[in-house]
């Protein structure tokens, strides 16, 4: 299978997210096609360093990178644009087979400008490169018309929700997706859990994205304080790790819908 394909036995991919080597190990281990890499998973994924993405691609699995320079909203003003189009030719000279990016409008549309020029940058690499939307588009005004706009920008796949705060709360607008882009993939993600697996693949989705994380046991040996955003108690102020029986979990659900 060539990186990011749907799989030749018509299942859906499975991509796990994924912030350390570590985490693509456990998702080689236990059954991924992919992995998406970001560090900050806790501020809805940011980008990650070069020595990260070549450490993660020596694992072995297609590695997506998202691009994104900083939280909150997808507004991005034109420095922020730039770059961002430098990370897209940082990571992929790093090592990914592909990148993870997006931006909208102030009214909520899709900013056709920046995506297109994201895209541009990664088709530059000189080699076959994935360009998968974000989950920018489920904050956008019509994720459905947002979607129709994607077989145009040169993009491989959207990451989507179908607008909803979980995947499997946006079924019929997945499947809505899928009609209006031809030749992109659409794939389900956002909480999703392995049983929404089922559902979520009679959608008609072409892969599932899962956190598949954990929080890690705290290793500090000294006493703690608040440092930033996530230092609400001692025992949140740690880091995510992916959890092997989830993906192994995924893999089971997704390799029974095949078979069933």
């Amino acid at each position: 299978m060539a990186a990011g394909e749907v799989p030749a036995d018509g299942r859906p991919a499975l991509e796990i997210a994924v912030t350390s080597p570590a985490g693509a190990r456990v998702a080689l281990a236990h059954g991924a096609d992919r992995v998406e890499l970001c560090t900050g998973l806790e501020l809805g994924g940011l980008t990650p360093s070069a020595a990260l993405v070549e450490a993660v691609a020596a694992v072995g699995l297609p590695v997506q990178v998202l691009v994104r320079c900083r939280p909150g909203d997808f507004v991005h003003d034109a420095e922020e644009i730039v770059l961002m189009v430098a990370e897209v030719r940082s990571v992929l000279t790093s090592g990914a087979s592909g990148v993870v990016v997006g931006a909208l409008t102030a009214d909520g549309g899709l900013d056709t400008a920046a995506v297109a020029r994201l895209a541009a940058a990664a088709h530059d690499a000189g080699r076959p490169v994935e360009v998968t939307l974000h989950r920018a588009i489920d904050v956008s005004a019509d994720p459905v018309a947002t979607a129709a706009l994607l077989p145009g920008l040169g993009l491989t796949r959207v990451l989507t929700s179908g607008g909803a705060p979980a995947a499997a709360q946006g079924l019929a607008r997945l499947a809505a997706m899928v009609e209006a882009a031809p030749g992109v993939q659409v794939m389900a993600g956002g909480g999703v859990r392995p049983s929404d697996i089922p559902a979520l693949t009679a959608a008609g989705v072409a892969a599932v994205h899962l956190s598949a994380k954990r929080r890690a046991a705290p290793r500090r040996g000294g006493a703690w304080i608040p440092l930033g955003a996530a230092g609400a108690s001692a025992e949140q102020d740690t880091h995510f790790v992916t959890d092997p029986a989830v993906v192994a979990e995924a893999r089971s659900m997704l390799e029974q819908r095949s078979t069933g």
